[in-house]
């Protein structure tokens, strides 16, 4: 009872912080459960649709046929808020110029935005596309899906400099180009791609660190942003950080000096790798 009067102020954050996380959480739920309504009820949709077949009143299949392509219809309109796809880089036309052109400018436009947020990258990082990084010409075939990956890295990347972040370690993709594949750096991830009928997942893996409400804010983010991501999985662990050669965990952060009873306020920095997939409607469904 004795700590709790004396550090009366410091309890009353700590309540306050657990509070917002909890409102947080809730949202993002509630966001989350809204989309998977609607793909539950697509999937209702196409299943009735694969039920009706040729039979001797072939009015009445005419019509129920009819009516359920509306009900798709009228769903695809209003998942437009939720899917947006998101565009390639370059949006114009794609030649091994024009890529290596916007993959340079996205490269530098990303470590620029990332100093100006105080954001912490490796040395001499290049978004996942360092096998790219130093080509004029690339895999023959492979200038679309890189085309795609770099307007979504540059997507998500920007999502979490937009959480106030503290470090990006890294962001991971699949390989798309014989230029991934003899290569061997860490930007790569070994998972599928999942399609179905009504379209694509496809997985990135990002690793940052940052506080509590970095995170929330970027489940925030996630959840309420217009390309449909999914969060498939989250790993949190305490950040390591160098200190004279020795790896320890960061040291607590000081509240600012004042009159009367000094806190320290203990919020550990957190190592976060993130599984997201970009859910992708196939065209015309």
């Amino acid at each position: 009872m004795g700590w709790f009067k004396r550090n009366l102020f410091f309890a009353i954050g700590v309540v306050a912080a657990l509070l917002l996380l909890g409102l947080s959480g809730y949202y993002i739920w509630a966001q989350m459960a809204r989309n998977n309504e609607k793909l539950t009820k697509l999937n209702e949709i196409y299943t009735a649709l694969q039920g009706v077949k040729p039979g001797t009143d072939k009015s009445e299949n005419i019509e129920a046929a009819r009516a359920q392509a509306e009900q798709v219809r009228q769903w695809v309109r209003g998942t437009k808020d939720y899917f947006k796809p998101i565009e390639r880089l370059p949006t114009g036309q794609l030649t091994d110029a024009s890529f290596a052109g916007a993959m340079h400018q996205t490269i530098s436009q990303l470590q620029r935005e990332a100093d100006a947020g105080s954001v912490s990258l490796p040395p001499g990082y290049n978004f996942s596309f360092q096998a790219q990084s130093d080509k004029v010409r690339f895999a023959p075939g492979s200038l679309d899906k890189l085309a795609v990956q770099l307007g979504e890295v540059k997507t998500i990347t920007e999502m979490l400099y937009g959480a106030h972040i503290n470090a990006l370690e890294g962001i991971q993709r699949l390989r798309v180009s014989e230029d991934d594949t003899l290569s061997t750096a860490a930007d790569y991830i070994d998972e599928p791609v999942t399609t179905t009928e009504l379209g694509t997942l496809t997985p990135y893996q990002v690793t940052f660190r940052g506080f509590s409400s970095e995170i929330a804010q970027v489940l925030q983010a996630l959840a309420t942003s217009p390309h449909g991501f999914v969060v498939k999985t989250v790993s949190v662990q305490p950040a390591v950080a160098t200190f004279g050669g020795t790896d320890m965990a960061t040291p607590p952060v000081p509240t600012p000096a004042g009159r009367g009873p000094q806190m320290l306020l203990t919020e550990q920095m957190l190592r976060v790798t993130m599984m997201i997939e970009i859910v992708k409607l196939t065209p015309g469904r």
